[in-house]
């Protein structure tokens, strides 16, 4: 059986350096997705589609691997966009009034209809209640900058300024909403191992 090895395949998705940012252009890319509001450590909304969306992504993987492609493959990492209504109000230490979209990317040769069918799989086995919240939708970020976190969440204030003034040194501007990627996962691993990619969409000034 072939196995993809999609951090590789998608490289420039999943790779940044904790040195310095850097410019990446990110094409479209499909995701399981799902929305809400409040402090992701506090918010049981944000909890349950965490575990929507990795259910769901082991089903689609079971799928293919059981099905006529006869493929395997890893279920990529955790991601997430933040943003406030007012984006000069967005405070790293005020997470109350946060928006969020949790997503996980998904390979190219998954079909709305492969995603319907690994759902109705997870709503027998679990009956999770918020699988009717959940979107399959791509995404074109284009260029961002971006750069590797290490250590807990509540540290990430000086990486994102570490980025936020390479865009202004560089004469780049926002174009996008804050996006983060969780290489490790984020239910099991230490919060001092954590590793976590900080993107930002941007344009020139």
């Amino acid at each position: 059986m072939k196995k993809l090895d999609l951090k590789k395949e998608y490289k420039e998705y999943f790779t940044a350096s904790q040195k310095k940012p850097c410019l990446v252009t990110i094409q479209t890319a499909n995701y399981l997705c799902m929305s809400g509001k409040g402090d992701p450590n506090t918010s049981t909304a944000y909890q349950h589609a965490i575990e929507a969306l990795f259910s769901v992504s082991y089903a689609l993987k079971f799928v293919i691997k059981k099905g006529p492609k006869a493929l395997d493959y890893g279920v990529l990492p955790l991601e997430g966009l933040w943003w406030v209504d007012n984006m000069a109000e967005f405070d790293i230490n005020n997470k109350s009034n946060w928006q969020w979209k949790a997503m996980i990317m998904q390979p190219e040769f998954i079909s709305q209809e492969l995603v319907s069918e690994a759902i109705d799989q997870v709503q027998k086995k679990k009956g999770l209640s918020n699988l009717d919240q959940l979107n399959y939708a791509s995404t074109t970020e284009g260029l961002c900058a971006q750069i590797l976190h290490l250590g807990p969440f509540s540290d990430e204030g000086p990486t994102i300024e570490c980025l936020h003034q390479f865009m202004n040194d560089n004469g780049y501007d926002f174009n996008g909403q804050h996006h983060e990627i969780y290489l490790a996962d984020v239910r099991r691993c230490a919060p001092e191992k954590l590793k976590t990619i900080i993107r930002q969409p941007v344009k020139k000034k």
